[in-house]
């Protein structure tokens, strides 16, 4: 599977990116150069699922690439955020090459895990349709519960939910098909079941080491798993579902209100829910 053009999106682009892709559905065929972004709000199980991928003999992965720019952009005052900042790329247009170029190590499918709110406004969209895009949900009272322990007062947006539904519309309508929803609750409840239909769906074969990995540290981490995947470096496979208790305060109805009406609509699109 080849695109014939990285730098226009013609009608010729869209009919070989869809044809292609529908032919390798159809044919049940291998990954050939297959770039898949899965775009995840925070507090959810997203670097699970890059250990999950990355278990693969044939894949390649990326810990938030986007994180730089959005943070030199931004100024927020995230844990070692100068160090972030100095140590990866930060202007977007040269992640973006990178994301959409030459997969890595010569490796047929490159996993990309993105935070929809790294996805600032001022960056170009143009490109996210060369990807394999899908996405990855979580209840928000969970996950609002355990934002707030991390951004004390978050905003609409500091959910990556509006993110995840813009792209979410912005995919389905140019390619004339709904990308995959994945609800985490879902995954840890059956993650050979969830993770078989994402693969079903983006026309490669399972991989039984998906479901398990080794403990530790990864060289694709980012430099900020220190402070963040503690839990994560602990783990060896998807840990059962364990429902939380905790209510969300109220002064953050207003943004669960908001946050359940973008949630249900990609909910309703979840894998596994036929």
């Amino acid at each position: 599977w080849c695109l014939p053009c990285f730098g226009s999106l013609s009608g010729v682009f869209w009919y070989d990116f869809r044809s292609g892709n529908e032919a390798r559905h159809r044919a049940g065929m291998k990954a050939q150069d297959m770039r898949i972004a899965m775009w995840s709000g925070p507090r959810n199980i997203s670097t699970a699922l890059l250990r999950s991928w990355g278990n693969r003999e044939d894949t390649i992965v990326n810990d938030e690439p986007l994180y730089a720019a959005f943070l030199s952009e931004t100024g927020y005052d995230h844990p070692i955020a100068a160090e972030i900042v100095d140590h990866y790329e930060t202007d977007w247009r040269k992640v973006v090459a990178g994301l959409t170029g030459e997969i890595p190590d010569g490796k047929p499918i490159y996993y990309q895990k993105h935070m929809a709110h790294h996805l600032l406004p001022g960056m170009g969209r143009d490109w996210i349709p060369r990807l394999e895009n899908c996405f990855l949900i979580r209840d928000p009272i969970e996950m609002l519960t355990s934002l707030i322990r991390i951004i004390p007062e978050p905003g609409l947006d500091d959910t990556g939910l509006p993110q995840q539904l813009e792209l979410f519309r912005m995919v389905e309508d140019q390619l004339g098909r709904r990308p995959p929803v994945l609800d985490s609750r879902d995954v840890l409840e059956d993650p050979g079941k969830i993770l078989g239909l994402l693969c079903e769906e983006l026309g490669v074969e399972f991989d039984s080491a998906m479901l398990s990995w080794p403990p530790g540290r990864r060289q694709t981490d980012g430099i900020w798993a220190p402070h963040w995947y503690e839990e994560v470096e602990k783990s060896t496979s998807f840990r059962p579902y364990i429902p939380k208790e905790e209510k969300v305060p109220r002064k953050f109805e207003a943004v669960l209100r908001e946050c359940m009406e973008i949630y249900r609509v990609l909910y309703e699109y979840r894998l596994g829910s036929g």
